[in-house]
């Protein structure tokens, strides 16, 4: 029926990648199909990937588990995640985090649903480009005003410490929220850049929301990314932190994700919890215990280390060969975010590449999607990224290889 017959409701848009994988979907496309590749996947191998790369195929449901679970989520699995973090970041600091420092919820966008409904009335800075699904986040809370920060084409996309403290200062941001590494782009804040980071934040009391769903990808590191090394106090120090078992340690279906940061800010999403989602899982939260232990996190960082790497240093070469320009090379996640400026006219924009490649049963998605416009406030304006598309070496090798032969056929048949 259309929509107009239910006036009491508004038609509510699909994020950008839910917009590609509908639009594959209607042209056959379904997941496991062999024929396809999904050069547009959100979502890294769940399969075994090493030697020692054992996964998990059962779920033990018990009486005690049946029942709910906190909506802060089980105190055995805060005080997991806690640890982690302390062994891996807070080694020698005198504040470490404790279980009253992390809040569970049932997946990232529920995590940062959590965040959106407990920020006040403030000015919020966002990064442009960045994850699609954080138009609709800001659009459905009306507390704070989202505020576009744009991080150049020319630098390769990297956001620099010194944007970040002008854009709070000269637009009284109260806090900022970016993926480290970035979505897209590949891009991250790292070292002494991410230690300035935390510094201007904390000067300045402008909280800093980072998610760190891809801090396991980050290549030629030798341990993961995450601001919680440059937090001094963790009470304090205005600094929240998202992650999750669905890319960190591939078991996107199990829906576990986790906020982190100072315990009245955790409080206070805890809370917003209790009306928005009610908890995680109780099941999954049980078997999350055994995954986030020092050494069972450690393995999935050096493998996703070993293993993505390869396919990335693949991607970057093949693109590169067939005329893709890189602004900047990925060093993070498993995307690469490629100009189409050298591409004949008729595809050089993502949406004209991103139809002719479905044609052949290849997805990827177009760069205007990661150029979050809350409320299409900048309707005046054709977007800045449209003349991008992101790839993605989420997939296997195999289907990698599939979907960038066909991508050098449809180029080779414009020559």
């Amino acid at each position: 029926m259309a929509q107009a017959q239910f006036n009491s409701f508004r038609s509510v848009p699909k994020t950008g990648v839910i917009y590609v994988m509908s639009e594959a979907q209607r042209l056959g496309f379904s997941y496991g199909n062999s024929e396809w590749s999904n050069l547009g996947q959100g979502a890294p191998e769940t399969s075994n990937l090493w030697d020692d790369d054992t996964r998990f195929s059962s779920i033990d449901v018990s009486e005690m588990s049946s029942e709910y679970a906190p909506v802060a989520g089980r105190m055995d699995l805060r005080q997991a995640i806690a640890d982690l973090y302390n062994q891996r970041y807070r080694l020698g600091k005198s504040s470490k985090y404790g279980p009253e420092n992390i809040a569970i919820a049932g997946g990232g966008r529920i995590a940062l649903t959590r965040v959106a409904a407990a920020l006040g009335h403030i000015n919020l800075g966002h990064f442009l480009p960045d994850y699609t699904a954080y138009e609709e986040l800001f659009e459905a809370f009306y507390r704070f005003v989202p505020i576009p920060i744009v991080v150049d084409k020319a630098t390769g996309f990297r956001i620099q410490p010194e944007l970040i403290s002008n854009e709070i200062l000269n637009r009284g941001l109260g806090a900022i929220l970016l993926s480290n590494p970035t979505n897209p782009t590949g891009q991250m804040i790292e070292n002494e850049s991410l230690a300035e980071v935390i510094d201007i934040c904390r000067e300045t009391r402008c909280a800093s929301v980072f998610d760190e769903f891809y801090s396991h990808y980050v290549y030629g590191r030798e341990k993961p990314l995450s601001a919680a090394e440059f937090v001094d106090d963790v009470n304090d120090d205005p600094v929240v932190i998202v992650d999750g078992l669905t890319k960190n340690w591939r078991y996107p279906g199990f829906r576990v994700s986790w906020t982190l940061g100072p315990r009245d800010i955790i409080d206070s999403i805890a809370s917003a919890g209790s009306f928005l989602d009610g908890g995680a899982s109780h099941p999954m939260q049980k078997r999350a215990l055994s995954m986030v232990g020092i050494d069972e996190a450690d393995k999935q960082f050096h493998g996703i280390q070993k293993h993505f790497s390869q396919k990335k240093d693949y991607l970057v070469d093949r693109l590169k060969k067939m005329n893709f320009v890189l602004p900047g090379e990925p060093n993070g996640g498993f995307y690469c975010f490629a100009s189409l400026e050298n591409l004949p006219p008729s595809i050089n924009t993502g949406m004209a590449l991103f139809e002719q490649l479905l044609e052949r049963k290849v997805i990827c998605v177009p760069g205007e999607f990661f150029d979050i416009n809350p409320g299409r406030r900048r309707q005046h304006i054709k977007s800045r990224l449209e003349g991008f598309v992101r790839f993605s070496f989420g997939p296997s090798l195999e289907e990698l290889t599939l979907g960038l032969d066909r991508l050098e056929s449809l180029l080779k048949s414009y020559a």
